[in-house]
């Protein structure tokens, strides 16, 4: 069954109009939908913590105030601080502000879907999840283009709720790039995998693999960057425009006969099984409640894998190769806030 793709055309966003919106957080999604809808029109708080967020908005030039207080003004709060954040914020400081005809909404549906966050009957719920990192949807954006995204309403108390979705997908521009409808279980459950086994977990694992299989067996450390990472974008980039085909199409004959001869064999059959078990996993909840758990001790082994692959032979090569080339750094996101993510 093909799915029905909406476009700017296809949505009135009058319905968000006159609404009082609070965003909640500032971080890369939270800045993002933030100066979009400001942009599109329409009228945007910032409700966070005092501290570089808070800074930051003001800034930027929106108006501040505590998570509380934005909240209880609003009449749709999008809530945008990390998953693992949410249900704490929400409890504490959005719930009790909460009027009959409210709406909360998000942009992933992990804690909905997995009940960490149950909001009371007399709200609208809805989510708007842009198909890419916070930074990448305000660059594309301002450049006149927009990234796809997905929308889904778990209450409808209004009747409304899905106006009120489409409404600010097209203020947040993805509208310009297409709106696809789904459930609040069916993103957590694909966009989970999508991270876990493909865009984060297996490509930045094979990469890894790749260069130290290079390394290992004697080449420079330099020639394995270039080969397994840095030339990964340039195809990325042609997938990205014309599909696999097309990437193909730019590549030599020999590159495609060892694409389609010795790709099958590293990527197989059997990865396939543990890509399913990777499925299952999130499907029965069982990654949920690790995470949950990890944060609950202190994030003994997250902090521990972040600093282990962000000190990788991988990666310092990269960033001494990435000083030489300047160019790379137009668009990229402030390096201080990369660093400080890692010290987290």
């Amino acid at each position: 069954m093909t799915a029905t793709i909406f476009y700017d055309k296809d949505i009135d966003d009058s319905v968000l109009r006159n609404k009082k919106i609070a965003v909640i957080g500032y971080g890369s999604q939270g800045h993002s939908q933030a100066q979009n809808l400001r942009d599109s029109g329409f009228s945007v708080a910032i409700g966070v913590r005092p501290g570089r967020s808070w800074d930051k908005a003001v800034r930027d030039g929106f108006d501040v105030k505590s998570v509380k207080e934005a909240a209880a003004e609003a009449d749709i709060v999008m809530i945008l601080l990390p998953d693992e954040r949410q249900p704490e914020v929400y409890y504490k400081e959005i719930e009790q502000g909460l009027e009959p005809g409210n709406a909360v909404a998000f942009s992933h549906g992990f804690n909905i879907h997995f009940k960490q966050i149950v909001p009371p009957d007399f709200v609208d719920v809805f989510m708007v999840a842009p198909k890419g990192p916070g930074h990448f949807c305000r660059r594309t954006y301002l450049e006149g283009g927009g990234v796809p995204a997905f929308v889904a309403v778990q209450q409808n108390a209004t009747g409304d709720s899905e106006k009120l979705a489409f409404a600010w997908a097209k203020g947040l521009g993805a509208a310009r790039g297409g709106v696809l409808v789904t459930t609040f279980k069916e993103e957590t459950e694909t966009d989970l995998f999508g991270e876990q086994a493909v865009l984060m977990g297996g490509l930045t694992h094979l990469i890894q693999a790749g260069f130290e299989t290079l390394v290992e067996a004697g080449y420079q450390p330099e020639n394995a960057y270039f080969e397994t990472f840095h030339e990964m974008k340039m195809l990325t980039d042609l997938m990205y425009e014309n599909g696999l085909t097309g990437m193909r199409y730019s590549c030599s004959d020999t590159s495609k006969w060892g694409d389609f001869t010795e790709g099958p064999y590293v990527i197989n059959e059997d990865t396939k099984v543990r890509m399913k078990n990777v499925l299952k996993k999130i499907q029965s909840g069982e990654f949920a409640k690790g995470w949950l758990l990890e944060n609950k001790v202190g994030r003994p082994m997250f902090n521990a894998l972040m600093e282990k692959e962000s000190n990788s032979q991988l990666e310092q090569v990269g960033r001494e190769l990435r000083k030489l080339m300047p160019f790379v750094k137009a668009g990229k996101q402030d390096s201080e806030d990369i660093t400080a993510n890692v010290a987290q």
